[in-house]
């Protein structure tokens, strides 16, 4: 088993088994939790009262994060015509049609995030090998198959992170950086619960929301309780 250092242990030992601490408790810890060298991802798990075996309780979807992620992502759109030029000055990194799959095909991958417009579908789908095990296969649920590419483009460079549930009913996704401060990282944490709260499908029996854990890089996780009155409206 690997040897934590003494500073995750020791915030770990100051985390009560079983509690679930407020937004700003929860924030307070984990920025004391941060020790790597780097800036760490700060990250939010939610199990969800669904079976996503279920087609109908499957959740995906993308919000767009007040705070942003902290990172720059690189995005690729698949598209034609004037679609192209939108997309470039939208801040598309890489633009193309049957030249970008081609591009893939040969094993480029310098992206981060994929867009489409819906005319391409047919093409990209060949691409399902290479795209689909990264998570980076375009999808209209998450808004990355659409004619607005200027849009999406904005969106995926302005702080946009995708969703879904896995295995248990868990959501789990990037809220920010170890370096934005609890305000910033209670904005987005906010944001991302709202939408997985406004997302419940009508089939879901029971408690919906069961738990909201939050964790850095390299920290231990820290429940929340999601009756706080942050998650409020």
């Amino acid at each position: 088993m690997k040897r934590r250092g003494k500073k995750y242990r020791s915030v770990a030992e100051s985390i009560e088994r079983g509690r679930r601490y407020s937004v700003d408790e929860a924030f307070t810890l984990l920025k004391k939790s941060l020790h790597a060298k780097f800036d760490e991802t700060v990250e939010v798990a939610v199990k969800l009262g669904v079976d996503p075996r279920h087609a109908d309780q499957m959740i995906r979807g993308a919000v767009v994060l007040p705070s942003g992620t902290g990172k720059t992502n690189r995005v690729a759109v698949f598209c034609r015509g004037e679609k192209q030029a939108d997309a470039k000055a939208a801040g598309a990194d890489v633009v193309g049609a049957e030249d970008l799959v081609e591009r893939v095909q040969g094993g480029f991958m310098d992206f981060d995030v994929v867009v489409a417009t819906p005319d391409m579908m047919a093409l990209v789908g060949r691409l399902g090998r290479v795209l689909g095990p990264r998570g980076l296969m375009p999808n209209p649920k998450t808004g990355t198959v659409t004619p607005n590419v200027t849009q999406a483009v904005l969106d995926a460079k302005g702080g946009k992170v995708e969703y879904r549930t896995e295995k248990a009913g868990i959501v789990q996704t990037a809220i920010g950086k170890g370096s934005f401060d609890p305000a910033a990282l209670r904005a987005n944490l906010v944001t991302v619960v709202d939408a997985l709260t406004r997302a419940k499908p009508a089939s879901a029996k029971g408690t919906y929301m069961q738990s909201i854990t939050v964790s850095s890089t390299m920290g231990p996780g820290i429940r929340i309780d999601p009756t706080d009155g942050a998650f409020a409206k």
